[in-house]
């Protein structure tokens, strides 16, 4: 469940991505000397079992491309992941955050293993006013492919399909590719995947997937 606050960012969300996006090495080149202002698409969330850190990914319109922009919000900087950070937003509710690229954050990677791998489903969005809390829809909807089974996984045809620009992650003996780039055409990925609608979009999307290792 993740509660959402009617509070003032600055700088906003999608303000600090769009600064961010041309210094990523994944962001194509020509796109990243034009000016990009990300334009907000969807978006969704995973739960932090401990409640302490925010994970948002948003699907934003940066140029020509269809971007995904997984981010962990934190009450202070995460030690070590320096080369992950996105900034600084001040927070009117709960002051200074530290923005980092998701993929670099160990409490986003567990979530999203969970997500690909064990089909945990996303957070749950609700607002609190007044004392009573009310539940919000849900701009995108996930789904897994699931588990297959164990000789459909062995004989997976490509460890990661061509054409993707992913980043890849790591937990325990899976390797795990997030698509940066979505592709809207309707191209799948081996299972375990992990797909989105959204408006606009009713052909699921390709998120990420899982790769067993060894």
């Amino acid at each position: 469940m993740a509660i959402i606050y009617q509070a003032d960012l600055h700088p906003t969300k999608m303000e600090l991505i769009s600064g961010w996006l041309p210094t990523a090495p994944w962001f194509p080149p020509e796109e990243a000397g034009s000016g990009i202002q990300a334009e907000p698409l969807a978006a969704y969330r995973f739960d932090d079992p401990k409640g302490e850190v925010g994970m948002e990914t948003h699907i934003v319109r940066a140029g020509t491309q269809t971007v995904q922009v997984p981010l962990t919000y934190r009450p202070g900087p995460l030690q070590g992941a320096e080369a992950f950070l996105v900034g600084t937003m001040e927070h009117s509710v709960l002051g200074r955050r530290w923005v980092y690229d998701a993929c670099g954050d160990p409490v986003y990677v567990d979530a999203f293993a969970a997500a690909v791998i064990d089909g945990v489903g996303q957070a749950s969005l609700y607002t609190e006013e007044n004392g009573v809390r009310r539940e919000l829809p849900q701009t995108m909807t996930l789904e897994t492919s699931g588990m297959p089974d164990g000789e459909e996984l062995v004989e997976a045809p490509e460890r990661e399909p061509a054409g993707w620009t992913v980043t890849r992650m790591q937990k325990e003996h899976w390797e795990l590719s997030l698509v940066r780039l979505l592709d809207l055409g309707g191209r799948a990925a081996p299972p375990p995947s992990l797909v989105g609608v959204w408006d606009g979009q009713r052909e699921p999307a390709v998120l990420g997937w899982a790769f067993p290792l060894g």
